[in-house]
């Protein structure tokens, strides 16, 4: 049944897709669709704002209106059956922000890093789960790595990741037209300033520089690029302009 009563209202011009708001919405009301967030039901949104202060472009605000009543049982119901379906401990979806150490923002001193230092910046790290809208990518140093490059290089952290948001995928395994689309997508809308592209010496990786350039020719961006071809031992073999 439908009452005038406070719900949250979104303002898709303002919203950037970060997500923050879906982690702070305790109701499970919050989605992040075709990247901006929506209150997927209203009946699922009791109309308190907790998820106000975490938006970043205030792009939230409570209004009365005619809406669905707040049904608590269905935001149980709805909470408990996503928890038994999601893998337990993956916040694989939910956007962070990291602050590396120290020593990681100051790219000229990799020797300041200890061993276990991590310079990772940013969350998720799989291009498939990353949205083009993910406000770690604005104006940002793009390292683009196949997903056994931090397997092979012990110094990965140190030698590449410092100051640079992380996309991380398998140019064989995973669907590169997909891949195409998502780096189109971000090339347009996130001001990247530089690529670095970190590949083994196999053969199956060396569609991930080549998904990279045909992402820019359709985004129709020149952004300066470089690949990086680590051995299978874990040596840097060269590093050439994209």
């Amino acid at each position: 049944m439908k009452v005038y009563r406070k719900i949250i209202e979104i303002d898709e011009e303002r919203c950037d897709g970060c997500g923050q708001c879906v982690i702070a919405c305790a109701e499970g009301a919050i989605r992040v669709i075709d990247g901006k967030a929506r209150v997927i039901s209203d009946n699922l949104c009791d109309g308190l704002g907790a998820c106000l202060g975490e938006c970043p472009q205030d792009a939230l605000k409570i209004v009365e209106r005619e809406a669905e009543e707040f049904d608590e049982e269905e935001v149980t119901a709805r909470l408990e059956k996503e928890a038994a379906a999601a893998p337990r401990g993956c916040p694989s979806a939910a956007i962070q922000i990291m602050a590396p150490v120290a020593a990681c923002a100051e790219a000229n001193r990799p020797a300041a890093l200890a061993a276990g230092d991590s310079c990772l910046g940013n969350w998720p790290v799989q291009v498939q789960l990353i949205p083009p809208t993910a406000p770690f990518l604005k104006g940002a140093d793009l390292l683009v790595m196949a997903d056994c490059v931090p397997v092979a290089f012990p110094a990965v952290h140190r030698s590449f990741m410092q100051g640079r948001a992380v996309a991380l995928g398998c140019p064989k395994l995973d669907d590169s037209d997909a891949y195409v689309q998502k780096f189109s997508a971000i090339f347009k809308q996130a001001g990247i300033k530089s690529i670095t592209v970190a590949v083994m010496e196999v053969p199956c990786c060396s569609g991930l520089p080549a998904i990279v350039k045909k992402a820019q020719a359709a985004a129709g961006t020149q952004i300066p690029m470089t690949v990086v071809v680590i051995s299978t031992r874990g040596a840097i073999l060269r590093q050439v302009a994209g």
